[in-house]
């Protein structure tokens, strides 16, 4: 691939940890909410679809398989996308290709024409949207980015509860067509989220500071660096496991209520319930991981979060009656809640601002082969078992074992984080700057303001306290 000049975080800015950032953060909840959600409120058109076409819903469910294939799938493009355009041109495309592609299905005449338009052109859309909004996320917060985190990711169950009932009142007033046209009209609001993704602009700085930026902003459309980073193989590794179980318990639970001979409102019920815990637990979660001591053990707070999700399923498993899995559904949302607020989190802070555009991605694509063995798989082993109990209890066992690949796979593998790197570039840099003070008085005097600025913006930076060049004569 050829080399680049990256849309990457500015050198020398620092987060503003609010600000316009949480005109960024309130965009990163809209974007984050249509994403996961939108798979999962499409399926409310199921049954019409099955009629107007006479398919099977298993041909039908390929509609939400296919917008979630493309949302993990897509992850390199988007972020060669994103390091070649910027994250703002990305997304204004994103919005309209996802509006396109549900205004075109509702003109479709067949199943396959469907799969192409609200699978395909949607599910492209929505995954140009939803991984920019995360990395102008990554740099508009720092010390307030747990937070901002959760509050992002309350999106997903708060337009769940939301998508999915109006979904059906769409379908009752106007039909499925009717239905995927207006839904197609809302998702033109990720172009106005994506026009929010304002970039931050760098500090004026000296000729000298200027030749070296322009020296290092030449680099690779997708940086496969990180892996060399043991942190990230690890994180990987515990990731594409635990994908393989997690979304398992929310797609069986209603009809683990039916099978035990519960109506089905009753039983649709268990997912608001689910969706309302989690509603809570994410915001919740990001202010925890935030605090001054548990911050810098986020990882092992992602590991517990995936051993309470596990352990729930596996205690699901044992419910015979609706009270247990009402029970079942608010733990799971809790934990659920806290897995999803943490696992961005803490990918941030494994590889940092500048390689979190193309660690994503990678993420991203090796979670999505999981993405789509889980649930039919689990399905499979329902068909050839008639038990819920079994299907429950592999899911927990996936969760918990990712869960310890991941807490020692930290302990035992990732040795804390070196600053020598960093501290390598910031010294080129003043070294640089240094040889332009070597000059004669008369130049020197016209650049030491510029100069001495540059050195004052680094500390903000890095939290070092660096003498400026008065001091150091």
């Amino acid at each position: 691939m050829g080399a680049v000049v990256v849309d990457d975080a500015p050198s020398g800015v620092k987060a503003p940890d609010g600000g316009w950032g949480w005109a960024v953060l309130f965009g990163g909840f809209v974007i984050t909410g249509f994403s996961y959600a939108f798979p999962k409120a499409v399926s409310v058109f199921f049954k019409e679809l099955i009629r107007e076409f006479g398919v099977g819903y298993s041909d039908t469910a390929w509609i939400s398989s296919i917008l979630l294939a493309m949302l993990y799938g897509t992850g390199p493009l988007c972020s060669m996308c994103v390091n070649w355009f910027g994250c703002r041109p990305v997304m204004l495309v994103g919005g309209l290709f996802a509006s396109l592609g549900m205004v075109t299905a509702s003109f479709c005449t067949s199943i396959i024409q469907l799969y192409l338009t609200a699978g395909v052109i949607t599910g492209l859309g929505l995954a140009l949207n939803f991984q920019p909004s995360l990395i102008m996320l990554n740099r508009y917060f720092d010390k307030r980015r747990p937070l901002a985190n959760g509050l992002a990711a309350a999106g997903s169950p708060v337009f769940l509860c939301t998508l999915s009932p109006l979904g059906q009142i769409l379908q009752h007033e106007y039909g499925w067509r009717g239905g995927f046209l207006i839904l197609g009209g809302m998702l033109l609001n990720c172009c106005v989220c994506g026009a929010l993704m304002r970039p931050l602009e760098p500090p004026k700085k000296s000729e000298a500071a200027k030749e070296l930026t322009e020296k290092k902003t030449k680099k690779k459309l997708l940086d496969f660096s990180v892996f060399k980073d043991v942190g990230f193989l690890v994180y990987t590794v515990a990731a594409s496991i635990m994908v393989l179980g997690l979304f398992v318990p929310p797609v069986f639970v209603v009809s683990y209520a039916k099978d035990l001979g519960y109506p089905d409102t009753k039983s649709a019920f268990l997912l608001s319930i689910l969706g309302f815990v989690d509603i809570f637990a994410r915001p919740i979660c990001g202010v925890v991981a935030g605090l001054k001591w548990v911050r810098p053990r986020c990882v092992y707070l992602f590991s517990f979060a995936m051993i309470f999700n596990g352990f729930t399923d596996l205690m699901g498993s044992m419910s015979t009656n609706y009270g247990g899995l009402a029970v079942f559904c608010i733990f799971f949302g809790i934990s659920y809640g806290m897995v999803g607020a943490l696992q961005f989190e803490v990918l941030m802070a494994i590889v940092g601002t500048q390689k979190f555009s193309s660690a994503i991605g990678l993420v991203l694509l090796a979670e999505a082969l999981a993405v789509l063995i889980g649930p039919p798989s689990a399905g499979k082993l329902l068909d050839a078992t008639g038990r819920y109990m079994f299907v429950f209890i592999i899911a927990g066992v996936e969760v918990v074992t990712s869960a310890l690949v991941m807490a020692l796979g930290n302990f035992f593998c990732v040795k804390k984080k070196s600053e020598v790197p960093q501290t390598k570039e910031e010294a080129a840099e003043r070294e640089e700057l240094n040889k332009s003070e070597d000059k004669t008085p008369e130049d020197a005097k016209v650049d030491s303001i510029e100069v001495e600025q540059f050195l004052k913006d680094e500390p903000e930076k890095n939290g070092e306290v660096v003498t400026n060049p008065e001091t150091c004569v």
